[in-house]
């Protein structure tokens, strides 16, 4: 219908439906309780009711609902008990359902949180591994400054990676060493001052033993086969010592949870940034690997063999002590195999580094005057003696300049000499260690006596012509075991040092 009118308002089917179930119903109702007439008589009279299909059927429907209640409240009187029961059962299953189910919880509840106390001792354990390796590096890096600023060998070494970020902010923890193994004191460059600094710790077990005299033994073929088989074993039971502690592994069920995956990822990160620090260690051993290689091609520009000459320093000072093996020796807080070995071969290397600058402390490389002023009037070796016209072997290098101008002694050492010596003329003699003198001559002046120890570059005395001379100059020589050598090799390998 138009207007807003509902449709079936005026269907005349409908209204014909409804009046069709209304006569079906009350023709049924009819049908079922007919009028029904109740006669009483009573002193001749009678009297009747009449009760119709409406009042039947009214009467009919109360008794069926009271019968119905008397059935149920029967019912209930007479299973009360077996109701009760039931109903309590019920409770008591439901009540058990609930407790399994919160103990359930509760058991997932320790699984997960044991997961994750277990993620955070691995990431814990990472990270503080990582600072100990970062504070291990920055001790090494300045101690390596320093050895650099010693030696002055041209050249960089490698700068940490800017990329590796910074922990400090955890503690270093670290691994308390077990089974009594005795404490060592930690490297140079390991040390107070550096935060969150490690502590060697050496591995119980005796060392091998050792030669009762400095002399070398000569090893036969089986001590080379009991070293190699020796080497085999500490290597396994390294690895066994390694895998022997595993860490608890998070549960399959729990291993896609956000925060435990989200810990695996971080602790995965801090572990790759582990292994960079192992490459920088690696890089850093190279790069002393060449500065070594520097110095010692510095020490042969000057006609000195280097092995020779850090033989001669180990027999002078006395060095020793028993051998014990790399594999033997930990970083405290470091677990990482491949760091400490790569750490350990870095600092032989600084050591050998730092031993090579100490001996180069000894060697003289510098100019006994100033390069500004001076020329070289006299070469070392053979030449036309200036007084003879014959020739004559020159044992030194002769700098001429202006009289009365500085000489300067060109490496640290103790005055042995100084005074006049023939055709030296006034002479000072320099002995700077392990068989190395240097000698000045012709000096106008001599401001230094016998027994002064005196640093590179401190004046000793002035430029003269005393003795064999012509002119003012200084005659420059250097000696080595006894044995004359040519300053100009000395002076051209100082050329490679800063």
């Amino acid at each position: 219908m138009l207007g807003g009118t509902p449709m079936d308002a005026g269907d005349p089917n409908s209204g014909q439906k409804k009046a069709t179930f209304l006569e079906r119903a009350w023709q049924w109702i009819h049908t079922t309780f007919p009028e029904r007439q109740i006669y009483i008589r009573s002193d001749g009279r009678v009297q009747f009711f009449t009760f119709g299909p409406s009042l039947q059927a009214t009467l009919s429907g109360l008794t069926l609902i009271f019968l119905g209640w008397v059935a149920f409240t029967t019912v209930n009187v007479i299973f009360k008990d077996r109701i009760i029961a039931a109903n309590d059962h019920r409770y008591q299953q439901m009540q058990a359902a609930y407790e399994n189910r919160v103990a359930d919880l509760q058991i997932s509840y320790d699984e997960l949180n044991g997961a994750l106390v277990s993620a955070e001792d691995r990431f814990k354990a990472t990270a503080d591994s990582l600072q100990a390796k970062q504070n291990a590096i920055a001790g090494f890096l300045n101690r390596s400054n320093q050895v650099q600023a010693a030696v002055g060998v041209r050249g960089g070494m490698p700068a940490p990676s800017s990329s590796m970020p910074s922990l400090a902010p955890l503690a270093a923890r670290g691994e308390v060493a077990k089974n009594g193994a005795p404490d060592v004191e930690a490297p140079a460059d390991i040390n107070a001052d550096d935060a969150g600094s490690s502590q060697l710790v050496v591995i119980p077990g005796p060392a091998a033993p050792q030669p009762r005299t400095a002399r070398p033994v000569k090893s036969s073929m089986l001590d080379h086969a009991m070293q190699r088989f020796a080497a085999l074993f500490q290597s396994v039971a390294a690895s066994i010592h390694v895998t022997a502690h595993p860490v608890r592994d998070v549960p399959a069920a729990y291993a896609q949870h956000p925060v435990l995956r989200a810990l695996a990822e971080q602790t995965a990160r801090v572990s790759h940034i582990g292994d960079t620090e192992t490459l920088l260690m690696e890089k850093t051993e190279d790069a002393m690997h060449q500065r070594v290689g520097a110095l010692r091609n510095v020490m042969r520009r000057t006609g000195i063999n280097p092995d020779a000459f850090a033989r001669k320093i180990a027999g002078n000072e006395g060095v020793g002590g028993p051998e014990i093996s790399l594999d033997q020796v930990k970083i405290e807080g470091i677990s990482d195999p491949n760091f400490i070995h790569a750490y350990l071969n870095a600092s032989a290397v600084l050591n050998q580094l730092n031993g090579l600058s100490t001996a180069m402390d000894h060697v003289p490389v510098a100019m006994p005057v100033s390069t500004a002023s001076f020329d070289r009037s006299s070469s070392f070796g053979a030449r036309v003696d200036p007084f003879t016209g014959h020739y004559a072997f020159h044992t030194g290098i002769d700098f001429a300049g202006p009289w009365g101008s500085v000489v300067h002694a060109t490496a640290p050492g103790t005055v042995v000499f100084a005074g006049n010596k023939g055709g030296y003329g006034n002479m000072v003699e320099i002995d700077h260690g392990y068989g190395i003198h240097t000698r000045y001559g012709h000096l106008s002046a001599i401001n230094v006596r016998v027994g002064t120890r005196i640093g590179k570059g401190s004046g000793l005395g002035r430029v003269g012509s005393t003795g064999r001379s012509t002119g003012p100059h200084v005659h420059y020589e250097v000696w080595y075991d006894d044995v004359v050598k040519n300053p100009n090799n000395f002076i051209k390998a100082g050329r490679h040092v800063l």
